[in-house]
């Protein structure tokens, strides 16, 4: 006998049952009456039990050897937890009955003979059948006690694969784990949860409204993220001015509510070969809550040191529809406080006694001593905006079924820029006699909507026919800015303009099992995908980007030709407008199989066509070998492919930002503009990669689950934003093009070839503490090195200025800007209805690497920061909630003086925990 079959003999392999928080009806014949929404592949009716005791929330314990044998039907839609259970076993011997409260006990009628059971498994059984006429059996182990339970549907086509089983690394967060973390936003949750993730808290500019993740210490838009399964849009902001993640347009996980989402799976390794572009560096993947559930929370919240007051309240709620059907409905309200983190301003207000204000020479103005200097605003920005989430099924016949589901958000977000000067050649003082600090507004609307047609061809066909559509629209204004060309003519509220992106991608999806007399049926899946992108640039107010050519005759600025369009972020001039478009479209082929039991492989190609990139081919290969119960070594290889974003191809704005200390008048210049290629800029490329993962899995028991898992990811070609470029050559570069209002720029190269090393560790143990209750302990782990293995040599135009295209600074952003490490360990206790979360995250050394001085790289020392959730059930379906993000106050370390922009920027910005310091909450639940 093969070892697999004997220790499935000897252990009496039975399904998951009843996660221990949830509550069992006190009558069984309402439990199984209760409806859910169900969705069960074909597959090993042992499995199949096992998911339907996973999706209705019942114990079920059966007799593993009657089972063993027996493949299962599809059973989906709206039913019964009965209705669900009979369509299972029919053509089957078994019959069920109840064997306890909320439990479910499958047996054969005593005139059948039994199959040879292992003695020692018939001891291992803990619930008897009732009634003299059954067959012993075994009860699985809770779903609270298996750590690796979870069924999974990202990096597979199949559905039947948990956590434990899957060929690739992948991490799985519950709706509970998502509550329980503490965190507001998608993006935060995820951050706290997986360690090889980190999220980016620093924008300037027009890019403060948009935070970003690095997966493995890859950039944002080198992770896809799909929401059921089905590709999530990207923002239409590019993320220019921030800190690790420049040059990024991801998607915005922050306009998808919380309280929507069943489950999220993030798959960490490469995945181009299954899902397209983007999946370099893997895979998230949010499944949105399809059943009859309700819940609401209200949550109110405050920093420690004043400012970042946060208020949420969410409402969830699913209905079942017509015969098998459901619609599950989610409202996500909230605002956001701003928080002031900044130093008093040190610099020069006023022009010295006598003299021009670019001077310095003279004695300073009296005033200098006594003006207040408290005028920085830098910080967290203020945010206000309401999120909705759908997802509807329908059943068409009983083997089709109609879908729909997604996202809808307004959003508008608001913050203070750099203060500019009473006497500043910036300013005029008939308007802002002492000065003013230029007010971003942000406005975003987006949405996102997906329907498809899915059902069974036979009992081994299934077919997925969806099409999805979206649109980001975000519209900037300023408000308290001059536009100083313009002198005392200039308005002080000025429409800056507008970036759209939309999506539409359409799929058909094809899955089929194939006997081929080994240990499992071949899984085949292939399918098509056509996609299109369009994105545009529209103009703002022509006094937002004109020059005027003001000039005074008297005063500290007198006959000083003045900066031109609005001060902050410069309006969308009509030479940067315009719509612009792609498309493509894709095949791919997926096979699974399980060779002999213990040994599985799979193997998956895709093909895509670009309008403007020609074609690619992408492939994956994977093997998992589980030489005995508990231990699994797996592996993948693949390559990947990544094409440059419209938003990466023609993006063009101006702006202030801080440019080693110095705060720079800059420019984004689109690689086909004339600056650009008059500075060496050539067209992009697509981003390559190859990837390679090597892990073990350890389950000893159904309660400990340990995973170590090693990978390498070399990126070809990396699409990567210059140095900010400065110098006469530049300033005359840029007004050879019309472009006045800026003395820098930088655009966007595939000038350098990159290599990411790292080893990932996650580890969950389920322990009952008897009297004291239940406690889910984990510790994980990242440990990541990225390293440049080739730059391209410098254009010569930039080189025979002493200029750098890829420098220390853009290098450091990704080797030094990120933590090397990052270690999680989470202790979620449990008893009766109190609960208790603690948590401590250790964030490994980060530095902000100087373009040009070592002296002044800025770090961040490692810091380790606990947060801490405390629960109580008042009653039934109600719970109240006190909380602490960053328990203790921690701040990152002080910027030098040199760097802090004036005062402006008094922490370090590249902080992964953010520098708005600890966040105390509370909350209240319901639930029905």
């Amino acid at each position: 006998m093969r070892i697999r079959h004997a220790l499935a003999g000897f252990a009496l392999a039975t399904c998951l049952v009843l996660p221990t928080e949830l509550m069992a009806s006190s009558k069984m014949d309402a439990t199984l009456s209760q409806r859910h929404k169900f969705d069960i592949a074909p597959q090993p009716l042992s499995s199949a039990l096992r998911q339907l005791s996973t999706q209705s929330g019942v114990r079920i314990l059966f007799p593993y050897d009657e089972v063993a044998s027996i493949r299962s039907r599809r059973v989906q839609g709206w039913l019964s937890t009965e209705d669900a259970l009979e369509r299972l076993l029919a053509g089957t011997a078994l019959k069920h009955s109840e064997a306890g409260v909320g439990v479910i006990a499958l047996a054969v009628p005593a005139n059948r003979t039994v199959a040879h059971r292992s003695p020692l498994a018939v001891q291992l059984a803990q619930v008897g059948v009732a009634g003299a006429s059954a067959a012993p059996v075994a009860m699985a182990p809770a779903d609270g006690d298996d750590a690796s339970a979870p069924i999974i549907v990202t990096g597979t086509r199949q559905t039947t694969r948990t956590v434990a089983e899957s060929l690739a690394p992948i991490d799985v967060l519950s709706a509970r784990d998502l509550e329980a973390s503490g965190k507001q936003s998608v993006r935060d949750l995820l951050g706290t949860l997986v360690p090889s993730i980190n999220v980016s808290n620093s924008g300037a500019g027009a890019s403060f409204a948009v935070k970003t993740l690095s997966l493995r210490g890859l950039a944002g838009d080198q992770l896809l993220v799909l929401v059921n399964g089905k590709r999530r849009h990207n923002t239409a902001t590019l993320f220019i001015n921030g800190t690790t993640q420049n040059g990024q347009s991801p998607p915005d996980l922050d306009l998808i509510p919380s309280s929507a989402i069943e489950r999220i799976e993030v798959l960490r390794d490469g995945a181009s070969a299954q899902y397209g572009s983007d999946a370099i560096a893997g895979v998230v993947n949010i499944l949105l809550k399809n059943d009859a559930s309700g819940s609401a929370s209200f949550l109110g919240g405050a920093t420690a040191d004043g400012g970042g007051e946060q208020g949420r309240f969410q409402i969830s709620k699913g209905f079942g529809v017509g015969d098998g059907g459901h619609v599950h409905f989610t409202l996500d309200a909230f605002l956001q406080g701003r928080t002031y983190r900044s130093a008093p301003n040190p610099g020069q207000f006023y022009a010295r006694v006598g003299q021009l204000y670019s001077s310095a020479t003279g004695a300073l103005d009296p005033r200098e001593a006594t003006v207040d200097r408290d005028v920085n605003r830098g910080g967290q920005p203020q945010v206000s905006g309401i999120n909705f989430a759908y997802d509807l099924s329908l059943p068409v016949s009983d083997q089709v079924e109609l879908y729909l589901f997604g996202t809808a958000s307004r959003r508008h977000s608001d913050a203070w820029l750099t203060y500019r000067f009473p006497d500043a050649p910036n300013n005029i003082p008939e308007l802002f006699p002492n000065g003013y600090s230029p007010h971003l507004h942000i406005y975003d609307e987006d949405f996102q909507t997906a329907a498809g047609l899915r059902g069974d061809l036979s009992d081994t066909f299934h077919y997925d026919l969806s099409s999805s559509f979206s649109r980001n629209w975000v519209k900037y204004r300023e408000s308290s800015v001059i536009n100083a060309s313009l002198g005392p003519a200039s308005p002080t509220d000025m429409y800056i303009g507008a970036v759209t992106s939309k999506e539409w991608t359409t799929n058909l999806d094809l899955q089929k099992t194939v006997d081929l007399g080994l240990a499992e049926p071949l899984l085949v899946a292939l399918g098509a995908e056509y996609r299109w992108n369009g994105y545009a640039i529209g103009a703002g107010d022509p006094v937002s980007y004109i020059d005027g050519e003001y000039r005074s005759t008297t005063g500290p600025n007198a006959g000083v030709l003045r900066t031109s369009g609005s001060q902050g972020v410069t309006g969308f001039p009509l030479s940067s407008a315009g719509k612009w478009s792609r498309d493509n479209w894709s095949a791919y082929l997926n096979l699974e199989q399980q060779v002999v039991e213990g040994f599985e492989v799979a193997l998956a190609g895709r093909h895509e066509d670009y309008s403007d990139f020609g074609t690619t081919d992408t492939g994956k290969a994977s093997v998992r070998i589980e030489p005995v119960r508990g231990l699994a070594l797996r592996g993948t290889a693949s390559t990947g492919f990544r094409a440059p974003t419209l938003q990466q191809q023609h993006y063009s704005s101006a702006s202030t930002i801080n440019v080693g200390g110095v705060l720079l008048p800059v420019s984004a210049l689109p690689v086909d503009s004339a600056a650009a290629v008059a500075l060496g800029a050539t067209a992009l490329k697509p981003e390559k990669s190859r990837n390679l993962s090597a892990g073990i899995v350890l389950t000893p028991t159904p309660r400990l689950n340990i995973t170590v898992d090693a990978y390498q990811i070399k990126i070809r070609d990396r699409i990567l934003l210059s140095e900010t470029l400065q110098g006469p050559l530049v300033r005359s570069v840029l007004a050879a093009a019309g472009i006045t209002s800026s003395a820098g720029g930088f655009y966007f190269s595939n000038a350098a070839d990159t290599r990411t090393r790292g080893l990932d560790v996650v580890s969950t143990w389920r322990a009952g503490l008897g009297d004291w209750g239940n406690a889910l302990f984990s510790l994980s782990a990242n440990f990541n090195k990225t390293v440049f293995t080739h730059v391209d040599a410098v254009p010569p135009v930039l080189a025979n200025s002493q200029l750098v295209l890829i420098g220390r600074s853009k290098q450091g952003d990704f080797t030094k800007g990120t933590p090397r490490d990052k270690f999680i360990a989470n202790i979620l206790w449990t008893k009766g209805p109190a609960s208790l979360n603690l948590r401590a995250t250790r964030y490994g050394k980060v530095t902000m690497v100087h373009p040009t001085t070592p002296s002044l790289d800025a770090e961040i020392d490692p810091k380790v920061i606990f947060d801490l959730e405390l629960g109580m059930e008042l009653r039934k379906g109600i719970k109240l909630t006190a909380g602490a993000n960053n328990l203790f106050n921690s701040y990152p370390d002080k910027l030098p003086t040199l760097l802090q922009g004036n005062g402006f920027s008094l922490y370090n910005q590249y902080s992964p925990y953010g520098t708005s310091g600890g966040f105390y909450y509370g909350r209240l639940n319901f639930e029905f």
